[in-house]
């Protein structure tokens, strides 16, 4: 990839910041077999604000233009329910999002985490389905666990598998009042009937009993079959972030091998594999500022870094933010959550969530192979 000839543009962002206050989050974009791009984000008041919703646009230029965001579901502001969404794209206009939705009328005033405990407010899972590329939805259908969160973070499209199951990586996470009876750890739940039902689980990383939490994962499968996960680690007795870990399973993820780590220093993690079967990486770096990117290779099951880049972000020295509470550090970011579409132009379209003159809007950078 040529650093050197990135472009750059806007997916999203508000165009009246002086009327209203509207920021843009969590990003994920899709490449159709219309030629279009379809992207999905949130929208509302402020970071973790009970008014975040969904939204999605489209672009019929490859990214340099995008229409105006229409919502993905129906809200209604008194119920004090805010989502956050991914998207996936099968073919034939048929467009799959997993929708995490929060409740948060028994915490008014809160945020989405309980700074005590690190427990999360209650979550529903939800499937919001498209057959017309994305111009109209259906009801949402709930999800229903294999296994007690309580409540689980969204960072992760459903990725279909060769076989033709369907997975989506998660992690488990506190109930508000701290109760987790399953540890908090890494897994992926299973769907063999295309997301009807999810009956069963993958355990993907698990350390909870040494207090390490697996946040951000994300899943791929590669050209050899093989299943690459990755996620951002926090060792929570100790209070700091451990480099990025990854696992690999040989066996379809009926096992996992123990997590190692990528020796990169960073958060939200996305992943890709590229054509020539070497992977690619952009995070939010911890030890230097801005959003990064990294080029890789998996030789005898090993993670070996070959290259790394700058995207956005690196002259920004007043990016990095590091306190004794992890809660706040998620409160004052300013930038993250990058996705990965590998267009058939023969290009990386990168999209992320960044704060430019104190407004949060959904960035684009593409990079050519």
């Amino acid at each position: 990839m040529d650093i050197s000839s990135q472009e750059s543009g806007i997916v999203y962002r508000n165009p009246v910041p002086h009327v209203f206050s509207r920021h843009a989050y969590f990003p994920s974009v899709v490449e159709m077999d219309n030629g279009e791009l379809l992207a999905s984000f949130t929208i509302g008041e402020s970071f973790e604000a009970a008014n975040l919703n969904t939204c999605v646009c489209r672009s019929a230029d490859m990214g340099i233009t995008w229409s105006e965001p229409a919502a993905l579901m129906e809200t209604n502001a008194d119920a004090l329910l805010s989502n956050c969404a991914r998207i996936s794209y099968f073919g034939n206009g048929n467009v799959i999002a997993v929708v995490v939705r929060h409740h948060r009328k028994d915490h008014y005033g809160e945020g989405l985490a309980n700074p005590e405990n690190l427990g999360f407010v209650p979550t529903d899972m939800l499937l919001v389905r498209s057959a017309d590329y994305g111009h109209s939805w259906g009801r949402p259908e709930l999800m229903h666990p294999p296994l007690t969160g309580p409540s689980f973070e969204l960072c992760s499209r459903i990725v279909e598998l060769k076989d033709g199951r369907w997975i989506w990586p998660t992690s488990t996470w506190r109930g508000w009042n701290g109760d987790c009876p399953n540890g908090m750890k890494m897994v992926a739940w299973i769907s063999a009937d295309e997301g009807r039902t999810w009956p069963s689980y993958m355990d993907v990383m698990n350390n909870s009993g040494e207090q390490l939490i697996y946040w951000e994962s994300k899943i791929i499968e590669l050209q050899n079959d093989n299943l690459l996960a990755v996620a951002w680690v926090y060792d929570e007795k100790h209070h700091i972030d451990l480099p990025n870990h990854y696992s690999l399973s040989i066996d379809g993820g009926k096992s996992w091998l123990a997590p190692r780590s990528t020796r990169i220093q960073g958060q939200t993690m996305a992943i890709r594999e590229l054509p020539d079967g070497r992977i690619l990486s952009v995070y939010r770096r911890k030890d230097r500022p801005g959003l990064w990117a990294n080029v890789c290779r998996i030789e005898n099951n090993r993670w070996i870094n070959e290259k790394e880049l700058p995207l956005w972000g690196a002259s920004n020295h007043e990016l990095p933010g590091k306190t004794d509470n992890i809660v706040q550090d998620f409160n004052e970011l300013k930038f993250g959550a990058p996705d990965i579409t590998l267009l058939s132009d023969n290009s990386v379209f990168i999209t992320f969530w960044c704060y430019e003159k104190l407004v949060s809007n959904i960035r684009w950078i593409r990079l050519p192979l």
